[in-house]
């Protein structure tokens, strides 16, 4: 089952070159527009604080809509390889992968990564692909697929599921369809502000010098060749915590982007818990609403987390936010060793 990819390395030499160790694993994969983490634990594992992981890995981007698929893949295969080779296992050491990849939105993308996944792994390994904001709900509920979850790092994503396994989205459609109040969506309002006030357009804003500064340019001008030298989301993601210290700082501009943002976060947590009935009927029942990404990480000043839940909770008032102590990685294992544990043994599909 060697494997090579289109520059002609060989992707599984590892196995040839290590003597493995014993014991099966599960392989979890959370692959976003910013990097792509694969983990490793023991399929046999006693539950712990904290949870047993044998290895973890990273990469580049993963998300097919901004790299491509090819090189999506390349990414994905390079980083579970990665971990089985930190962890001394093989592919025959493995029972189940679950595959949590932002931009895949329909069940056509889901098979289609499937199919990919047989090629590379035996034929008894159990496979499962999912939208990496799943993974993201699994690694604050330690399994469970019920609540909402909220991501916002260089993209962003509202993703709920009731009890009875029904399941609703918000936004996630990138940044052409309008990611507002992702990292992405932050900064490139940011360079739009600039590129307006250096043009008369707009207001004056510190975010000029700041964002000049951080890139090392001389003149809004500049920022022109910059922005399409490389049009990777991560990249202009990367602008964020300029964006957020022109705020702190006192610049009305950045701070109506940040408000802003904190709209459209928060509006887009609403539509999942509503078209879910996740507050049930009087709108008091309680869920779980899981934070995840930089972008709702407390600042200084700037808490845009606390904020999307306080707007959120106003109308929502059940709603109890969790900050996970595991990764969205950690998260995607955990829904496979559910489903690899049902199948042995019948136990429920979760772990706490």
């Amino acid at each position: 089952m060697q494997r090579y990819t289109k520059t002609g390395g060989e992707i599984w030499d590892m196995e040839n070159s290590q003597s493995p160790r014993m014991g099966s694993v599960i392989l979890g994969v959370d692959g976003g527009a910013g990097n792509t983490v694969c983990v490793c634990i023991p399929a046999a594992m006693p539950f712990a604080d904290p949870l047993p992981v044998l290895s973890r890995a990273v990469a580049g981007c993963s998300n097919h809509n901004s790299v491509g698929e090819d090189k999506a893949r390349e990414t994905l295969e390079r980083v579970m390889a990665q971990a089985l080779l930190k962890a001394r296992r093989r592919r025959s050491n493995v029972c189940a992968v679950c595959l949590a990849v932002a931009g895949v939105n329909h069940p056509i993308d889901q098979q289609r990564m499937l199919d990919w996944l047989r090629e590379i792994f035996p034929s008894h390994v159990k496979l499962f692909v999912e939208n990496d904001a799943v993974a993201a709900l699994a690694s604050g509920t330690m399994g469970k697929l019920h609540g909402c979850v909220l991501i916002a790092g260089t993209g962003t994503i509202a993703y709920g599921f009731t009890r009875d396994g029904r399941e609703a989205r918000a936004a996630g459609a990138g940044p052409v369809l309008g990611d507002w109040g992702s990292a992405y969506g932050i900064s490139a309002q940011a360079l739009t502000a600039v590129v307006r006030a250096y043009d008369g357009r707009g207001p004056e804003t510190a975010l000029t010098n700041s964002i000049l500064d951080f890139l090392g340019l001389a003149s809004p001008d500049e920022l022109i060749g910059w922005t399409y030298e490389d049009q990777s989301w991560a990249r202009i993601a990367d602008l964020l915590p300029v964006v957020v210290e022109s705020a702190e700082a006192g610049d009305e501009v950045a701070n109506m982007i940040l408000h802003n943002s904190v709209g459209e976060l928060a509006s887009s947590v609403k539509a999942v818990v509503q078209r879910l009935e996740l507050s049930g009927e009087d709108g008091k029942d309680h869920f779980p609403l899981v934070m995840v990404g930089k972008v709702l990480m407390a600042n200084k000043r700037w808490d845009i987390g606390k904020e999307v839940i306080d707007c959120v909770t106003k109308t929502y008032p059940g709603a109890y936010p969790i900050h996970p102590k595991v990764e969205p990685a950690v998260g995607a294992a955990l829904l496979a060793w559910n489903a690899v544990a049902s199948e042995l043994d019948g136990s429920p599909r979760t772990v706490a």
